[in-house]
């Protein structure tokens, strides 16, 4: 059997950070069986679903790195095939329709909360004859579910569950006006996609033992289900925009990486020994649903941000100046030029070290490239007054006269100098490195120098004095 998953959204929306992890868990389960991961976008619902949120949910599971096989399916694009199961069912006297006006519904809920019950269909209708008909009302379709035993599904993730078939009423499958319910879409959908592991959140559950009736009425296999506990916040509570639940645009604007994205999230929910760093290619061997907790997991986005420095740290040098690239070029107000982005690759080890997202990653090497002579910032200023340029003219005539220009030899005349100055290291160092960062702040600034090499180190000394 080739498994197969599915990716199923509603485009009401940005992709959230529960839709990514289950996407994620889809995608992951497939890769590691060699499988399919397939994605389908629920657009049944004609008045909250946009275009706009459907490009945001492709953009967001592209940023995630969560291929797809085949075509992206439209649900409402596949409405004929689910007329086709109605006419199945009503034919196989496993469906029937309903007359009921809205005012008997009303009257039905009225009932059940004064009774103080759940809300439920009564089956008025489910063994009436046609004739009975009301002249002038659409129906509706309805299934003809079991009123007696159980309906039970052995879950991958929460084991057994069943329901007594007397506490789910006879849903409804098609609407008066002839557009298909979710239900019925999504069981449809499934079977003609070769679904064969439905992976979602547990607040499906529900849904779950309506649809495996659906799947017996219909004579269909069912597939396997496993339902996933949701994402709480930090403080435990229900998941919120306060604790980060956001698009996942938002994290990829904030500069976090895709890799350390989908690591945090397979972390929530889902665990292997003790092991927290997991590369994608571990991630797809080690990847099974025996590994999902039971519990809801806690969403923290500074663990999220820790995770995502210790992955920055690990990239490729090159990888990081082409993705900074463009918010350099922002500031710049023109293209990062090859010799630029060569400076900063040879800068990027120095500069990713003290970096936690993308965005911190920009801002700290601007200055490398940044237009002469440089803005100072208050403390930068403070650096340079007083004595400070009395200090960069010694410091630039001292690094002006060596022979070679490489960390060590900097380090070592600038020593020389301090010692002859009878003052400390960092008196020199820090107007230096304000000099030439015009900050207070910077990577080790003979690192900065080496970097800059002689003609732009002694120019920007140039500069300030």
């Amino acid at each position: 059997m080739t498994v197969i998953t599915r990716f199923a959204p509603s485009p009401t929306g940005f992709l959230h950070i529960g839709g990514a992890r289950t996407a994620l868990f889809n995608w992951l389960f497939a890769r590691h069986h060699g499988g399919k991961f397939l994605l389908r976008v629920e657009d049944t619902d004609r008045n909250r679903s946009t275009e706009e949120a459907v490009q945001a949910i492709y953009a967001g599971i592209k940023w995630m790195e969560l291929d797809w096989d085949g075509e992206a399916i439209s649900q409402y694009s596949r409405i004929d095939e689910h007329r086709k199961a109605i006419d199945q069912l009503l034919e196989s006297g496993k469906a029937y329709k309903c007359y009921c006006s809205p005012d008997e519904l009303t009257e039905m809920r009225e009932l059940a909360r004064s009774e103080g019950r759940p809300m439920r269909y009564d089956g008025r209708w489910r063994d009436k004859s046609p004739e009975d008909a009301p002249e002038g009302v659409d129906p509706v379709i309805r299934l003809k579910a079991p009123r007696e035993g159980e309906s039970i599904i052995n879950d991958l993730v929460q084991g057994q569950v069943k329901v007594a078939n007397d506490q789910l009423d006879d849903m409804v499958l098609l609407r008066a006006d002839g557009t298909p319910t979710y239900m019925l879409a999504v069981v449809v959908d499934d079977h003609d996609m070769g679904v064969t592991h439905v992976i979602r959140g547990d607040d499906h559950l529900t849904n779950a033992f309506r649809q495996y009736q659906l799947y017996l009425a219909l004579g269909w296999d069912v597939p396997e289900f496993a339902h996933i506990p949701l994402i709480h916040g930090a403080d435990g509570a229900k998941l919120s925009k306060r604790h980060g639940a956001l698009g996942v645009e938002t994290y990829r604007d904030d500069g976090f990486l895709p890799e350390a994205m989908r690591n945090y999230l397979l972390r929530l929910g889902w665990a292997h020994g003790d092991e927290e760093f997991i590369p994608t290619d571990k991630a797809i061997e080690w990847f099974d649903l025996k590994g999902v907790g039971k519990s809801p997991s806690r969403f923290d986005v500074a663990k999220l941000t820790s995770l995502n420095a210790q992955y920055m740290r690990e990239a490729a040098p090159s990888r990081l100046v082409n993705l900074i690239a463009p918010a350099l070029a922002e500031r710049l107000g023109r293209d990062v030029s090859e010799s630029e982005k060569e400076l900063l690759t040879k800068a990027m080890n120095g500069l990713k070290e003290r970096a936690k997202t993308l965005v911190e990653l920009s801002e700290s090497a601007f200055f490398y490239i940044a237009p002469r002579p440089l803005q100072m910032n208050d403390k930068a200023q403070k650096l340079l007054a007083d004595d400070g340029l009395e200090k960069i003219a010694s410091l630039r005539t001292s690094l002006a006269a060596l022979d070679g220009w490489n960390q060590q030899a900097m380090e070592d005349t600038v020593k020389q100098l301090a010692e002859a100055q009878d003052i400390k290291l960092g008196k020199l160092a820090q107007p230096l490195r304000a000099a030439l960062s015009g900050s207070n702040v910077s990577p080790g600034i003979f690192e900065v120098m080496d970097v800059l090499g002689r003609e732009e180190t002694l120019g920007r000394l140039d500069d300030v004095l």
